[in-house]
């Protein structure tokens, strides 16, 4: 990218180019005028990436401090993907004007992401060379996504399960980061790097639980978000299950007008019809289901069984030897255990 004298704007540009390949709206004039999409020289501002509505039917607006390099161009179609739906449902009663649940919402520009940072349509837009892929570098592919989309599943549950612990009033202040990390190692297998006591508060280090963003939608997304691609892709043509040369992990529905228009349908409902409506418009099921996710992944997971069986590879993790719990609070853990 950089080697291509890659820039912010450029960036969006070619953002805004894929959902117009699919018969989407294009930006409008005011957002290209009033977006911030580089860290301004003359002012503080907060540089996490969000996207904004302001409910006049005009006003869309992105806020971005973008760095040229691929977790920010992935980041772009994310960001715009939520400029995409307020410009689907605008039309909608304001008290409409949102997503069909907030996990759709963070799930369209993931959804465009999934076909953007696929081979097929980085080689399309000259940012990797060579032919079709080897099973080798499918994999390396794969798990790349793998320790985006798979690793990041127990994280957001666990923020959400730490968060709700505390708005119920089943963790008080004085255990927030015992507990936090008790979740951590017990759902992720992560333990911190160092010792931690009550004096540390790391959960705060997420920007969404300090400023009280619900995590479950992130969740929720990485999960639909491969029921939309899978959808969108039958659409187009690029994804035909059994057919070794169709496989979802390859697709890429550039230019396909079918697979927008299905995806606009769904969008311009905004939060105007139950989610699981929306849902059944574009995908035909009514619940989430992780179907869409085991299939995109399914080669690296019959690629690991076989790996982890062949090096007789451990599979858990053990307890941690750092400390982030005191002596009080770990008996008293216990105790609540065997109550319970």
């Amino acid at each position: 990218m950089q080697e291509q004298n890659y820039t912010a704007l450029k960036m969006f540009q070619m953002s805004d180019e894929f959902f117009r390949s699919l018969n989407l709206t294009a930006m409008p004039e005011k957002f290209w005028k009033n977006s911030i999409i580089e860290k301004p020289n003359d002012r503080e501002i907060v540089c996490h990436a969000s996207a904004w509505d302001f409910y006049d039917g005009e006003d869309f607006r992105i806020k971005q401090c973008t760095t040229i390099d691929y977790e920010y161009f992935q980041t772009t179609h994310h960001e715009m993907g939520h400029i995409q739906y307020f410009l689907q449902y605008r039309d909608q009663p304001v008290i409409f004007r949102d997503g069909a649940n907030p996990g759709f919402h963070e799930a369209v520009g993931d959804t465009i992401a999934l076909s953007v940072s696929s081979p097929k349509h980085l080689r399309r837009v000259g940012l990797v060379s060579g032919d079709a892929e080897d099973e080798q570098t499918e994999i390396n592919q794969l798990y790349k996504m793998g320790i985006d989309k798979i690793v990041f599943l127990p994280f957001a549950y666990t923020l959400d399960l730490f968060r709700y612990g505390v708005f119920r009033g089943e963790t008080q202040p004085e255990d927030y980061n015992c507990h936090y990390w008790r979740l951590r190692e017990a759902l992720q297998g992560v333990e911190p790097p160092v010792n931690r006591t009550e004096e540390d508060f790391d959960a705060a280090a997420k920007y969404h639980v300090s400023a009280d963003v619900e995590y479950a939608r992130y969740y929720v997304s990485f999960i639909i978000q491969f029921q939309f691609h899978r959808a969108l892709c039958q659409l187009a043509g690029e994804y035909v299950p059994e057919d070794l040369t169709k496989k979802l992990v390859d697709c890429d529905i550039y230019q396909s007008v079918a697979a927008g228009n299905a995806l606009a349908n769904m969008l311009k409902m905004g939060s105007s019809r139950p989610w699981p409506d929306a849902m059944e418009a574009l995908t035909g099921q009514r619940a989430m289901r992780a179907d869409g996710l085991l299939e995109y992944f399914r080669p690296l997971h019959d690629w690991l069984r076989a790996e982890n069986q062949r090096t007789g590879e451990y599979i858990g993790w053990e307890s941690s030897k750092i400390q982030y719990c005191t002596g009080e609070q770990r008996a008293a853990l216990e105790a609540d255990a065997r109550d319970s």
